[in-house]
């Protein structure tokens, strides 16, 4: 009897992580680029995050793409955050050029960074060292800045993916501990 009761109990608890896929995963794609915007590169990296996200279980609701610049970011994610309960990803404008502004921009408009996701996300590969990206909340949204490359931008969502939705969760309201 008392082997019944400690399972039912061991249930009960994990009823809340449960919940989570109740939610369903929004995610929106900002690709930041100049060429993209000029109409002289294609959109490579921000096609891969949408395929990537939407194998992952995320309905990816909007892409959107910008010039590189502080005020076209933090333009586009105050925009793409109103009334939004998701994650936008953008791709592009991380690195060490004079026109790679995507962290401040993605700064200007965070409420709260989240620098483990930062972190986590320059580890996967030794070239993520030379990644300036941010990771932070805008009210219910999470933002993640990744590399403008295919392969870079992937490996960098993968990186965290797997603390995404109960992260996503927390942001809706759900006391999950």
């Amino acid at each position: 009897m008392a082997t019944d009761h400690g399972a039912h109990r061991h249930q009960h608890h994990q009823q809340p992580h449960a919940s989570e896929a109740d939610h369903p995963l929004a995610a929106k794609v900002l690709t930041v680029s100049d060429g993209v915007v000029a109409g002289t590169r294609e959109d490579r990296s921000g096609e891969a995050l949408g395929e990537t996200l939407a194998a992952a279980g995320y309905e990816v609701v909007e892409r959107r793409v910008v010039a590189d610049g502080v005020d076209t970011v933090a333009e586009a994610l105050t925009e793409m955050s109103a009334g939004f309960e998701g994650l936008i990803v953008s791709t592009g404008g991380t690195g060490f050029t004079e026109r790679d502004l995507t962290p401040e921009g993605t700064r200007a408009v965070i409420e709260r960074e989240a620098p483990g996701l930062a972190e986590a996300m320059r580890l996967v590969n030794p070239l993520g060292r030379l990644s300036r990206g941010v990771a932070g909340i805008i009210g219910s949204t999470i933002v993640l800045n990744t590399p403008g490359s295919t392969k870079g931008c992937v490996e960098c969502f993968e990186a965290v993916a797997d603390v995404l939705p109960h992260a996503l969760a927390l942001l809706a309201g759900e006391r999950l501990h």
